[in-house]
């Protein structure tokens, strides 16, 4: 059935938000996973609405999703982004605020590539400021109305939630974006003083663009209605898309889906938890052998309850072994969260190797995150590229990252073995102090050929005398 409501969403995007319903709320905290309410934190049988209502306020959320994405961002930037030589210098002004918002390139790139993290793919347009007045006429003509109006192509980051959907065709065997669909909010004056947001529907073309805006018909029907459109001097839609869980064409699955769905679990078992510690602190007052209904109880510091013959009276309190095993229950959980957020770098190894790829044995062996930086760079390179064709400066130029992908150490657990084996000489000094660099130890500045001359300099240790 054919469809003339550009508000409709794909099938693959319907099925790539069932994933991000998980992803969404991990990454908004306790506060977004209590939004989520009964989608997350299922209620219990015949349990009440005020009771859950109860359990889900004092539920609180083990970040180990949104940490592991933040940690995991913060070694793909640990070293700046750097622009390469060949990009052009307008370009190069354009990266110290690449967003027309403030955010210069390094700043915009770490919110950008974490939102690919987190949700598998993340999309980036080119634009260009309207160059034509409500007149229809051209208020841009020559470069120098382009200076003085201080027009210039910048960033629009698009949200995996903001897609609609999109069309492709395919020329000599490659995929070419003809259509492009999703959601923007516009921020508009409303009154004197206020201000209004208002939801439109943004579509792309090749060389043009509309937008559409929900109106009320004659009939009180609600409907998208065509609100602006216009044209672009590109004969391509500038949209470019990081993936880091590609599953197809403008589709990707989260890398840590599996890291989200123990989570969530987590966030559920930490509820149970949580409740029945509530419960066990609590201690009940049980009494027995009374079937007399005048009979009155008093409980207090300053007061004695009288028992009638045969009547007994005495605290029952929780054995406490299901607190234990909840308690055990959790760590095992943060365990498995713990090893599911390390793959992104553990290296990918392949057993058969042709000779070229043997050749290229560093190539093979880098890890999924490492990879990740690689695919960042050509999104970024294929950004600056689109601003030069709005500028017509030719080549765009490309950008290096250099993060940090070396495995994560439990120092508490290798320094002490790397000690005792130094200590047997099984171990060089040297390759101690490199281990221990690599740990953070000792400072990355300090040289081994220096510190060995100072180690010489100061005699012997006091466990040698």
């Amino acid at each position: 059935m054919s469809s003339d409501d550009p508000s409709k969403t794909l099938p693959a995007v319907d099925a790539m938000r069932e994933d991000w319903a998980i992803v969404d709320p991990l990454m908004g905290g306790t506060r977004a996973m209590r939004c989520a309410g009964a989608q997350l934190l299922p209620k219990w049988p015949k349990e009440e609405q005020d009771d859950y209502d109860n359990r889900l306020k004092l539920s609180t959320l083990f970040p180990a999703y949104s940490e592991t994405v933040k940690n995991n961002t913060g070694r793909v930037f640990a070293e700046p982004i750097v622009l390469g030589k060949d990009v052009p210098a307008p370009i190069q002004t354009y990266a110290e605020n690449l967003d027309r918002q403030g955010n210069n390139l390094q700043v915009w790139a770490q919110s950008f590539f974490t939102l690919a993290l987190s949700h598998g793919l993340c999309h980036v347009l080119a634009e260009y400021p309207k160059t034509v007045g409500a007149d229809g006429k051209p208020v841009i003509v020559t470069k120098a109305d382009e200076q003085a109006a201080k027009v210039r192509p910048y960033a629009v980051m698009v949200r995996p939630q903001q897609v609609l959907g999109w069309r492709s065709s395919s020329v000599d065997g490659e995929h070419v974006l003809t259509q492009f669909r999703y959601m923007e909010s516009v921020e508009e004056d409303d009154g004197t003083f206020g201000t209004k947001c208002v939801n439109q529907i943004r579509v792309l073309e090749p060389g043009m663009w509309s937008t559409y805006r929900e109106t009320e018909t004659a009939d009180k029907r609600k409907e998208w209605a065509l609100f602006e459109s216009g044209t672009t001097s590109l004969k391509y839609i500038p949209l470019s898309t990081l993936y880091t869980g590609r599953t197809g064409y403008l589709t990707a699955k989260p890398p840590l889906l599996e890291l989200a769905h123990l989570n969530v679990k987590h966030w559920q078992s930490q509820s149970d938890q949580d409740n029945i510690l509530h419960v066990a602190r609590v201690p009940m007052l049980a009494v027995s052998g009374i079937d007399d209904d005048t009979w009155v109880l008093k409980v207090g510091t300053a007061s004695a309850t009288k028992l009638p013959t045969g009547g007994d009276m005495k605290w029952v309190e929780h054995t406490g072994a299901s607190i234990e095993a909840g308690r055990t229950s959790l760590a095992d959980l943060e365990d498995q969260m713990r090893v599911a957020g390390a793959k992104l770098l553990q290296k990918d190894k392949q057993a058969v190797k042709t000779a070229t790829q043997a050749e290229e044995e560093a190539a093979q062996e880098m890890s999924p995150l490492q990879t990740m930086a690689g695919q960042l760079e050509d999104t970024i390179d294929q950004l600056l590229q689109f601003f030069s064709d709005f500028i017509g400066a030719g080549e765009g130029g490309h950008v290096q990252v250099n993060g940090n992908f070396d495995v994560d150490y439990a120092v508490e657990t290798t320094l002490p073995l790397l000690l005792n084996m130094a200590s047997q000489g099984r171990l060089s000094d040297q390759t101690l102090f490199s281990e221990m660099q690599r740990r953070n130890v000792v400072s990355s500045d300090i040289k081994w050929e220096e510190e060995k001359a100072k180690i010489a300099e100061q005699g012997p240790s006091l466990g040698a005398l």
